[in-house]
């Protein structure tokens, strides 16, 4: 089997990528801190700060058959790996995101769609404006140095165990509690969701298949109104009860779409619908698998009440919020 990098490795796909390719036999080392978890059992971590000066140097000269790099807000980090390990590495993923696209509200786009313009200023930021812009000017790295050994993978919304955002983890929480949950009422908008292990099982057989080009790399198109069918049959309540609300009263209700505080993850505006509408055809035919909304739903709910089902949440309504706009409703 081949000698695998992972640029990450201790948590969420990074680390699901490892397990996969150690899974597979590969031999693996992890680069990274080690602050946010262990790498899995199997693989080697290579302890590094990869915003010190020359931190990736000690690698200098290593040969790997594949390398995987998931740097989220940061060109340098992009830029310093591909100067140390691009000359010798003999395939390279990067992945990206579909915050990449310029045009949001166009349903069944493809790769070749317009993007953001790219953020070549090296200065840290935290702007989540900056996430797109980033990582198209990492994407243009990545082709300029590793060319026709790369494989971008422009990730959707990434589900199931050890996800940290609380995006879909907050609808089998929710479903599972019974009663009556707030839903948006536009159930026929788009949802499309990839989970964490299909996704990570994608990228190792791409790895070991040379696989290059650049995908949507999510699942199929669906609407919200499925995704919570099949979720509520997985794992919700016998008494659960359903209560759609109009955009405009979960507005007035002071409610958000998709994340952060008092918000209903998963619900998007018109003007960001196209977000969770891509065209993942091709990377279907390249070999990318979904396992069933259920199956995710479960692995999702198992992490949620691992870490506690009444903790503070990235992103959802809390029990007394959604009883505050169950109670404007009547």
């Amino acid at each position: 089997m081949g000698r695998w990098l992972v640029l990450g490795g201790t948590r969420f796909l990074s680390r699901a990528v490892a397990t996969a390719a150690v899974t597979r036999g590969h031999e693996v080392v992890c680069v990274a801190r080690g602050h946010s978890g262990a790498v899995p059992a199997g693989a080697k971590l290579l302890a590094v700060d990869r915003d010190a000066p020359g931190a990736l140097d000690p690698l200098r000269g290593e040969v790997f058959d594949a390398v995987v790099d998931v740097a989220r807000m940061s060109l340098p980090w992009v830029r310093s790996a591909l100067d140390v390990l691009g000359p010798t590495a003999r395939h390279w993923t990067f992945v990206s995101t579909i915050s990449v696209y310029a045009d949001s509200v166009t349903h069944g786009s493809g790769v070749d769609a317009a993007l953001v313009t790219p953020r070549t200023d090296e200065t840290p930021t935290e702007d989540g404006e900056a996430y797109g812009p980033i990582k198209v000017a990492s994407e243009n790295a990545v082709r300029d140095a590793a060319g026709d050994r790369t494989l971008i993978a422009r990730a959707g919304l990434i589900c199931g165990p050890d996800d940290g955002t609380d995006r879909f983890g907050y609808w089998p929480n929710r479903l599972a509690r019974g009663g009556r949950a707030v839903v948006p009422g536009d159930l026929a908008q788009p949802a499309q969701i990839i989970d964490v292990r299909d996704l990570a099982d994608w990228i190792v057989r791409s790895g070991e298949e040379h696989l290059v080009g650049t995908f949507d790399a999510s699942g199929p198109r669906s609407t919200l109104d499925a995704v919570l069918d099949e979720t509520a049959d997985a794992v919700g309540a016998a008494d659960l009860e359903r209560v759609p609300v109009t955009p405009e009263a979960l507005t007035a209700a002071g409610v958000h779409p998709w994340s952060g505080p008092r918000s209903l993850p998963l619900w998007l505006t018109p003007a960001e619908a196209g977000m969770l509408a891509r065209d993942t055809a091709p990377a279907a035919a390249a070999g990318l698998r979904c396992r069933p909304v259920a199956d995710t739903a479960r692995a999702a709910l198992e992490h949620e009440r691992a870490l506690g089902a009444d903790r503070p949440r990235k992103a959802g309504l809390t029990p007394a919020e959604e009883s505050e706009v169950l109670t404007s409703l009547l």
